[in-house]
């Protein structure tokens, strides 16, 4: 019989080796080995967020500068039609004929601007109606025109390859058949 401070240990089999004194050992260093893994990489996966958030803030940063500054060229390249409108209405009292000319190359000097910022100007009639690039505010009976095309321009439209800036308001021509 054995005594109280002797572990019982189970029969051995014939070939198997005798269980070792650290074989109890091994779960808990497993154990421990596997925490030190979830540690590694649950501190790995905070330092991605915080990467991730930094990169965030940078990027709202940069979107904000980049934006003031597109603001600050866009207004930059309407100085000069202020500046002429000014002169203009300076002179209005001198010669009307002369304010009329004045006013209109400020006007072509706008159209430039906003052909410069990528909208050119589009005022074409007797061109079929085109829904992506015109918008009809009426409709004439006009037996001279083919039915469907754009009689009259209301307001020019600016912008061409998808990037509109408004569409053109027009007058569109219906024959009545």
């Amino acid at each position: 019989m054995a005594t109280g401070q002797e572990p019982m240990t189970p029969p051995q089999q014939p070939g198997e080796a005798p269980p070792s004194p650290e074989q109890p050992q091994q779960p808990q260093v497993k154990a421990a080995a596997q925490a030190a893994a979830l540690d590694e990489l649950q501190d790995r996966w905070r330092r991605a967020l915080a990467d991730l958030d930094n990169l965030r803030k940078r990027h709202a940063k940069e979107l904000e500068r980049e934006r003031g500054e597109e603001r600050a060229r866009t207004a930059a390249a309407w100085l000069p039609v202020l500046d002429n409108l000014e002169r203009a209405l300076a002179h209005a009292e001198s010669d009307p004929s002369s304010v009329l000319k004045g006013v209109e190359a400020v006007r072509d000097q706008a159209v430039e601007v906003l052909r410069g910022l990528g909208y050119p100007r589009y005022e074409e009639t007797g061109v079929p109606f085109d829904p992506t690039r015109h918008e009809v505010v009426g409709v004439i009976d006009d037996p001279g025109a083919e039915s469907n095309t754009v009689a009259q321009i209301v307001s020019p439209g600016y912008g061409a390859d998808g990037k509109q800036l408004r569409p053109a308001y027009v007058v569109v021509s219906k024959r009545q058949e």
